[in-house]
């Protein structure tokens, strides 16, 4: 890259990394691999975020993450973890009825308790 370029890859730099060429053309190679880097490393974030919607989600009707997926892969839904926690957050009728058709597809998620509801103290009072 010839200096031009460096120095429009290195606006908004500190110090003398934005201005002195030897500096700048070291720190935008290194921006350059870091932004290489993390657009994988991304993907894999969004990912562990997406799963652990659905554990959420899931566990609301008790059913751990695990046991949902693979209800829902002897049932052939192939929906992907993107979609899954989607619906977990903005529909959740339409993902309790996917909880509903994975436990009744595999027999280790029929034998799960509901998780517990939260008790109204003032009713234990009086």
């Amino acid at each position: 890259m010839n200096k031009k370029e460096i120095f429009k890859l290195a606006k908004g730099f500190r110090g003398r990394a934005k201005n002195c060429i030897r500096i700048a053309r070291e720190r935008v190679e290194k921006a350059l691999q870091y932004s290489y880097r993390d657009r994988r490393n991304k993907k894999r974030e969004m990912r562990g975020l997406w799963i652990e919607r659905i554990n959420a989600g899931s566990r609301q009707h008790g059913v751990n993450y695990g046991n949902f997926i693979h209800g829902l892969m002897k049932e052939n839904i192939q929906l992907n973890r993107k979609v899954l926690s989607e619906l977990s957050m903005h529909e959740p009728y339409s993902f309790k009825a996917l909880v509903d058709v994975s436990r009744n597809s595999f027999p280790g998620n029929k034998n799960v308790v509901q998780a517990p509801r939260k008790l109204d103290i003032s009713s234990i009072n009086a």
